[in-house]
């Protein structure tokens, strides 16, 4: 929990409906995300986590209700996204490196072809965020001879190459081992320390209790309570949150026998 967050609302859901044919994966759905803040969102597989934050970066479009980027929409046909994806990062399961090109030319990419930048500039940040996470000497390395856990600590500071305002996290741990799950857990603590801009789906709740400002919790794809980082594992405000926390509770203490 990094309590860093200021006042200033910037970025807001307002009544989002969402579905698939006639089935509704996101009904009424409203949150408000403030500057430096690190939203947490938890719930059941298939509550709409995944598609509700793929809708705030334009991946999945909506069928009413609105979302605010700065006070402006980003729901009618005239949006700009290749600028909003600048600003709104976001970071997948899948770590989705380049194959054919080295760490470091993932990296520039995007700052070099999108954002049209100086490439001496753009490379000693890249260079930067290398050393920040330990992986500097990896430049060179092409994506194959990385292990999971660094394939995506480098997607994470790809995406922070492009100077992004928020980044949106998609359960980024979700296909490594635990040993793995630590060294990129570390990066995204690091980073809401130093007061970047988070929205995180995440089954890791040990993770989500220790960084969470505020807590948005999922069932069938409504948001049933948006509580502070510290009261949600401790005094959940609904019947159904307490429900998922006292399954997890129960896995957590399941014996599972030897063979």
């Amino acid at each position: 929990m990094t309590g860093q967050y200021t006042s200033e609302v910037i970025l807001s859901v307002e009544s989002v409906y969402k579905s698939y044919g006639k089935r509704s994966v996101l009904e009424n759905v409203n949150f408000s995300l403030h500057q430096g803040e690190v939203l947490v969102i938890v719930g059941q597989s298939g509550c709409g986590k995944s598609t509700l934050l793929r809708t705030l970066n334009g991946l999945e479009p909506i069928q009413s209700g609105d979302i605010r980027f700065h006070g402006e929409s980003l729901v009618h046909s005239k949006v700009n996204w290749k600028k909003v994806h600048q600003k709104i990062g976001m970071v997948f399961q899948s770590y989705d490196l380049f194959p054919h090109l080295n760490v470091l030319q993932n990296m520039l990419l995007g700052p070099l072809q999108v954002q049209k930048r100086d490439r001496t500039e753009a490379t000693r940040q890249a260079r930067a965020l290398l050393e920040r996470i330990g992986l500097a000497d990896r430049e060179r390395a092409m994506p194959r001879q990385l292990s999971g856990g660094q394939k995506q600590r480098i997607a994470i500071i790809r995406s922070l190459c492009m100077n992004p305002e928020i980044m949106l996290f998609d359960e980024v741990t979700a296909a490594l081992d635990p040993i793995m799950v630590s060294e990129v857990l570390d990066v995204i603590r690091e980073l809401a320390h130093g007061g970047m801009t988070m929205i995180i789906v995440t089954h890791e709740m040990g993770f989500a209790r220790a960084i969470a400002d505020r807590v948005l919790f999922l069932d069938s794809g409504r948001v049933v309570e948006t509580t502070p980082g510290a009261h949600f594992f401790t005094r959940p405000a609904s019947m159904e949150a307490q429900a998922f926390l006292d399954k997890l509770l129960i896995r957590q203490q399941e014996v599972v026998p030897v063979i």
